[in-house]
């Protein structure tokens, strides 16, 4: 549809209309001017029907001019529709823009005459528009016809804490989206995880800051590699001296049972080992505190060997390794923090690598099942590795997580992630 024709002459604006009308509104660009209303403050607004000039009343988001005399009000078609709704504003400046309408009163501002046009389509209610600067005229009540906005409601402001807590969430929602789902997860931020994911042991990806150093921790990590290096320099001997021989358990008044714990047989034997006290350890010391935590080793070593010697009490090899104890550690590891999510690599050579995550408790599952494979090849005689210590050390660590897991109720929540 197209604007209705008219000589240039007799227009102050040139108009744009939507084809379909469905905003039923008008662009409008002033030759003048691009101001909202074309006034100053020092011109005065007359009254177009007294003659006499308005009065400026201000209020809360509009402004509008009054006579104190007829009660008319002039004001801007801009400051209509910030106060009123658009099905009450756009109807009567359409009109208004046609041509729609007689001859009216003149503008309070520049005086032209205004056009008397419908408020709407259905409305009896005339009001005078002027197309030069964008006034219009009120009589009476004339406005109150008109339908006010709705005040937008402003929902109450959270406290700081809770403004807090909805953030943090937020960021750790974001951060779960950034590392991918868990079976075609991003890598750990650390090179060493890399590393170590890379030579096939798990990786934590999901950690809790600690209340205190796990000073326990580092101090029997730091002994056992003591001990195990000055042992390297004569394995043989040391290993036969202090290992713990099943047929010969008492011997050395039983001291064996602890000199096994801190030899081991080799590099890769004592690096596995320190790797998973290391890991696993520091979450266990800090939730069950330094004392408590030597003794769940201590128990959980003891333990492993004697699962070791009741599996075959007439064997003359030598046990060494402190892997029960540590076994007990993991054991209370996935059954206290059992929604951590442990990383893997899953490669083929160096051509396809997978990351994946598992929550901690599947892992002890699956490890559960391979040491009991692992104990009928020991039982059968062709494994060298002790998995009756193994499960022997994670039964202390069950019994453990019985008796201590309600000692800090609050720490599981904070260690875990949904």
């Amino acid at each position: 549809m197209r604007a209705p024709s008219m000589p240039m002459a007799n227009w102050d604006a040139s108009i744009v209309f939507c084809s379909d009308f469905v905003i039923r509104s008008a662009i409008v660009i002033c030759h003048c001017e691009c101001k909202p209303y074309p006034m100053t403050t020092d011109t005065a607004l007359i009254c177009p029907r007294c003659e006499l000039p308005l009065k400026e009343v201000r209020t809360s988001g509009s402004v509008f001019w009054a006579c104190d005399n007829c009660g008319g009000r002039a004001t801007t078609i801009d400051l209509l529709r910030n106060r009123f709704t658009p099905e009450s504003i756009n109807p009567l400046w359409l009109h208004a823009m046609r041509g729609e309408g007689r001859s009216g009163v003149p503008c309070p501002s520049c005086r032209h005459p205004m056009i008397d046009v419908a408020l709407s389509d259905r409305a009896e209610i005339n009001v005078d528009v002027c197309r030069r600067c964008h006034f219009v005229w009120f009589d009476t009540h004339e406005v109150d016809t008109l339908v006010p906005r709705r005040p937008q409601t402003l929902a109450p402001e959270l406290p700081q804490k809770a403004r807090e807590m909805l953030a943090i969430a937020e960021v750790e929602r974001l951060a779960k989206e950034a590392e991918g789902s868990d079976l075609d997860s991003v890598p750990p931020d650390e090179s060493w995880k890399q590393i170590a994911a890379f030579l096939g042991v798990p990786v934590e990806f999901d950690t809790a800051p600690h209340t205190r150093r796990p000073w326990a921790t580092w101090l029997l990590g730091t002994v056992i590699i003591a001990a195990s290096l000055f042992a390297f320099t004569r394995l043989h001997e040391m290993v036969t001296e202090f290992g713990l021989i099943p047929a010969e358990a008492t011997r050395l008044h039983g001291l064996t049972f602890v000199t096994s714990f801190f030899l081991h047989a080799g590099i890769i034997h004592l690096v596995g080992n320190m790797y998973f006290l290391f890991v696993f350890g520091d979450d266990v010391e800090n939730f069950l505190r330094p004392l408590r935590y030597l003794l769940l080793i201590a128990l959980a070593a003891f333990v492993g060997d004697l699962a070791h010697i009741a599996l075959d009490p007439r064997s003359q090899t030598p046990c060494i390794g402190a892997s029960g104890g540590i076994a007990g550690v993991i054991t209370f590891y996935a059954l206290n923090f059992p929604r951590v999510r442990l990383g893997f690599l899953m490669r083929w050579g160096f051509v396809w690598f997978r990351w994946i995550r598992l929550p901690a408790w599947s892992v002890f599952v699956l490890w559960i099942l391979f040491q009991l494979i692992g104990a009928l090849e020991q039982k059968a005689g062709i494994s060298s590795v002790s998995s009756a210590a193994h499960l022997g050390g994670a039964a202390v660590g069950v019994v453990a997580w019985v008796l201590w897991r309600k000692e800090k109720p609050n720490d599981e929540s904070r260690m875990t992630k949904e």
